[in-house]
């Protein structure tokens, strides 16, 4: 009878440990750090949100109101200049104990403007002055943002929220300005970064790390011409990125298939020889976008005889548009093996021929022909958007 009683105790025992997610994994409780990074801010000396809170909860469909979010609230709200934040710095916002389990959607909620008060949403164009940013209705109940991730017990989840400025602020056609929240969620054990030297001589140097000829990342250089793209997810999961570089008054220079490693730096250059660019003149490629209501992103591409394709310039506007670029030949260079300098090779059969895409929520994305601008401005590239 003893002996039965000892086998029921340390029977109970061991269930109320694996209940505590005694060693297995399941159970108990681990830690979730969120930060905010930005990519660069085009044309804008600050764009500022006032954030309040992360929500964090296990169901991708669930509403604010529901049961089983997990918080980590700001207080007082913070007023983040998102321009600042390159070049891999970071503004860590908080962290949360919540119960070890599967978790799917996050919620950035920041402060909307108050009416004849704080202008807790900003932008100061370049040599201008702070303007209110309009925000949509969702900021009180917080930008919704869907990522699975797992916490385990007793470990730490450290996530990246990435705020694309450039992409995110709209600008309208009556002169204000609009927030479209462009964010994404990038979990630092499986990122890394890609740095370099552009030639500290180049003016609003501007570095994006693409796939596809689409904009994943991007930085401005310090003074000395460093530039560091962080966090990117490893090559592993995201594949290979090409690393475009562009400056005012100067051509285009793109290196193809450059790897990233987990909590490793993939080097493109260095201080003594930084990537350069060769001078180039300018021209402007115009048109509107209809419906007006429309917030559209209208991106110029170039293909490489090559076939490779890099995004040069964007704008994210309601109404008319205009961009502003090179009519030199851009070059072309791979990282393969990674020994540097890497070579650069201009292409001239492509100088100043570009295609305008454009595209817009709940809008099927139109493409226009190839213009070339070599001659002198292109006018009138119009698009009229439907469903």
């Amino acid at each position: 009878m003893k002996r039965n009683h000892l086998k029921f105790f340390a029977f109970v025992f061991l269930a109320l440990l694996s209940g505590c997610g005694g060693g297995n994994g399941s159970g108990g409780t681990g830690r979730v750090k969120v930060s905010l990074t930005d990519a660069v801010a085009c044309g804008f000396d600050e764009v500022n949100v006032t954030v309040s809170q992360v929500r964090i909860h296990q169901s991708a469909s669930a509403s604010e109101q529901m049961s089983g979010w997990h918080d980590i609230d700001i207080s007082p709200p913070r007023k983040i200049n998102l321009a600042a934040l390159t070049n891999g710095v970071l503004e860590e916002l908080g962290m949360a104990v919540l119960p070890a389990g599967h978790y799917t959607q996050l919620r950035l909620v920041l402060l909307p403007n108050s009416p004849g008060g704080a202008m807790n949403n900003s932008v100061t164009p370049t040599g201008g002055v702070e303007t209110e940013m309009k925000t949509p209705s969702a900021v009180q109940s917080g930008l919704k943002l869907i990522h699975e991730f797992d916490v385990a017990a007793n470990e730490l989840v450290d996530l990246v929220l990435d705020f694309d400025a450039c992409k995110s602020v709209v600008q309208k056609g009556n002169g204000s300005y609009g927030l479209k929240p462009v964010i994404s969620v990038i979990p630092t054990v499986v990122s890394g970064a890609i740095s370099g030297h552009v030639n500290s001589a180049l003016t609003n140097a501007v570095i994006y790390a693409e796939q596809g000829g689409r904009v994943v990342k991007s930085t401005v250089p310090d003074p000395d011409g460093k530039f560091v793209l962080s966090p990117l997810q490893q090559s592993s999961t995201a594949g290979n990125y090409d690393v475009v570089v562009t400056a005012d008054n100067a051509s285009t220079a793109m290196i193809q298939s450059v790897p990233v490693t987990a909590q490793g730096n993939t080097s493109l250059s260095s201080q003594t020889e930084p990537i350069a660019l060769t001078s180039s003149g300018v021209q402007t490629v115009s048109g509107s976008v209809t419906p007006a209501g429309a917030e559209a992103a209208v991106r110029a591409t170039q293909t490489f005889s090559s076939g490779a394709v890099m995004e040069v310039g964007s704008i994210s506007v309601s109404g008319s548009y205009l961009l502003t670029l090179p009519i030199g030949a851009p070059s072309l260079g791979s990282y393969g093996d990674g020994a540097l300098p890497i070579t650069l090779t201009a292409d001239g059969a492509i100088a100043g021929k570009y295609q305008i895409e454009v595209s817009a929520e709940g809008f099927a994305v139109q493409t226009g022909p190839v213009i070339d601008i070599t001659s002198g401005p292109v006018t009138d590239q119009d698009f009229n958007l439907s469903p």
